[in-house]
């Protein structure tokens, strides 16, 4: 799991709120599998809506413009975006993400990393906190409004009951050129490595390493 900061400015989170405050919602089930339907109780903007679509279309942007998330997530493919609302009292239970899901155009989508965008100021709401359950342990997480957390699909989280105010937030998952976990991760480091040398021989060494790595394991 990482947490990405300022992946929306203070001006964007107004604008995204103040368009989901008179946005139409649906209870959230409506797009649970039927295990996920069984401990989810949220609302969700309707993404038919032209409104909530081009807020959706904002946070994407915002997303694939950030240098960590490209290089972390390497999207090839996007889910369609999803704005979640919680009430006192609501929550979704701990559950696994679905293998496959459909992208933007409709077509099967692998989900290999998902992401969360908080919408909401944790002090405007109590409760409500991300928690991973992965295979180093327990995470919970309840960053700032503009921040997203990204992580890879398949570990079972939940979102803890909201017990006061709203937290709204945006989430999606993307099929990754880099199908592997452990894969993107050198790639990262490697980049990284790369980007602390200084112009010459080594770097062009090592960004041409890279690029044959990605060759090997990328994929459409």
């Amino acid at each position: 799991m990482i947490v990405l900061a300022d992946v929306l400015s203070a001006a964007e989170v107004a604008q995204i709120t103040e368009a989901l405050a008179v946005a139409p919602y649906r209870d959230g089930r409506a797009t649970a599998g039927p295990d996920a339907r069984l401990v989810k109780l949220n609302e969700q903007a309707r993404g038919d809506d032209p409104q909530v679509a081009e807020l959706a279309a904002l946070v994407k942007r915002a997303l694939a413009g950030h240098p960590t998330f490209q290089a972390q997530a390497r999207p090839a493919r996007w889910s369609r975006l999803m704005f979640s609302r919680y009430a006192p009292g609501q929550r979704y239970g701990l559950h696994a993400d679905a293998a496959t899901m459909t992208d933007e155009h409709g077509w099967p989508l692998r989900t290999d990393l998902s992401f969360t965008v908080f919408l909401s100021d944790p002090a405007t709401y109590d409760g409500g906190a991300l928690r991973l359950l992965g295979r180093d342990g327990e995470a919970s997480v309840r960053p700032a409004a503009g921040s997203a957390v990204l992580y890879v699909t398949g570990q079972l989280h939940e979102v803890t009951p909201v017990t006061g105010g709203m937290r709204l937030a945006c989430v999606g998952w993307v099929q990754s050129q880099v199908r592997r976990a452990d894969q993107r991760d050198l790639l990262f480091e490697l980049e990284r490595a790369r980007d602390d040398l200084p112009e010459g021989d080594p770097r062009l060494r090592l960004d041409n390493a890279i690029g044959n790595l990605l060759r090997m394991w990328g994929e459409g």
